[in-house]
């Protein structure tokens, strides 16, 4: 005989009132933020010290156009140097040569400790140090004293210091050897984020040394080179305005400051200056996004759910399909 018990029904939970959470501080935080925009649209508006007609009749003419052209000029050109002389340096820093890892140390320390203006300075009065700079044997009027010959010279062609250290070529170089200082660093730490194991492989492989650099350690470190790289460039395209004390007058800020002096209307021009600095900083930007976002790839949340896909089979099949359509 079997006996029937009956379970008690449960009963059914009553649904869930969710309240949302409020944050009134973000409230007084848009409001704040608010009012404060607002003032500062009304200070561009209404305050006629920014004279806006004289500073956009101005900030175009051909004098600001070639001071403009000199800024890129001199970015580019110190950018090259910076970058291509500080993998050189940062190369020696990790060399097993303790000659040339001191040599790399010496740089970086002297190029580090002195600021940029009074490097550009010192660059635009090297002429005082060489009245003409010459090419040839070295210590050629010594060796000829020696052996008894005098006014001994072995000299194969030379220029006058005036005609090579131009304020142009003095601020490029200042600039650049100056970047190559904090480059070296960029590179060396971009080169030690690279697994000690790559090069163990590359080397198993038969690769030189060269090889091994260029083709296995570089690609890999340009993923933590190029975010820094991008901020020296943005700090460097700033830095030009210090060449304006050499003096070099194909510079933006110094043809911006002369139109001020000359007008006795400076303060537009400063803003002018802005203005254009903010322009060219905003292009550097797009291409620092675009170029971290090419040596990024297969780094991050999303290539790490990439992966995990094409692992179980999924992401073949979708991106064949989608092909196939």
């Amino acid at each position: 005989m079997s006996v029937e018990t009956e379970t008690p029904e449960r009963a059914r939970p009553e649904p869930i009132q969710a309240v949302p959470v409020r944050h009134p501080g973000r409230w007084v935080a848009v409001l704040v933020i608010g009012v404060l925009v607002a003032m500062f649209v009304h200070l561009l508006v209404t305050n006629k010290a920014f004279n806006w007609s004289f500073m956009v009749d101005n900030m175009f003419r051909p004098p600001i156009i070639d001071g403009l052209k000199g800024t890129i000029a001199l970015t580019i050109l110190a950018m090259l140097i910076g970058i291509g002389l500080g993998i050189v340096v940062a190369i020696m820093r990790l060399s097993s040569n303790p000659i040339l890892r001191g040599v790399s140390w010496v740089y970086t320390w002297f190029f580090r400790a002195v600021p940029r203006l009074v490097l550009a300075i010192l660059f635009g009065n090297l002429g005082i140090l060489w009245s003409r700079v010459e090419f040839g044997l070295p210590f050629d009027r010594q060796i000829g004293a020696l052996f008894g010959i005098q006014d001994f010279e072995a000299r194969l062609f030379g220029f006058t210091a005036v005609d090579i250290l131009t304020g142009f070529v003095a601020g490029m170089l200042a600039l650049g050897l100056s970047e190559a200082a904090y480059m070296a660093e960029i590179v060396r730490a971009g080169i030690q984020s690279v697994d000690e194991g790559q090069t163990e492989a590359a080397q198993a492989l038969g690769l030189s040394r060269t090889q091994i650099l260029r083709r296995i350690v570089l690609p890999q470190a340009m993923r933590v080179i190029i975010p820094p790289t991008g901020n020296e460039t943005i700090a460097m395209l700033k830095d030009t305005s210090l060449v304006a004390f050499v003096p070099v007058s194909t510079e933006l800020y110094f043809q911006l400051k002369a139109v001020g002096n000359r007008t006795f209307q400076v303060f537009p021009m400063y803003v002018a200056a802005c203005l254009w600095y903010l322009v060219l900083t905003s292009v550097l930007l797009v291409g620092q996004y675009y170029l971290e976002r090419h040596y990024g790839r297969g780094f991050g949340r999303t290539a790490d759910a990439r992966n995990r896909l094409q692992g179980f089979g999924v992401w073949g099949r979708s991106s064949g399909g989608a092909g196939g359509a």
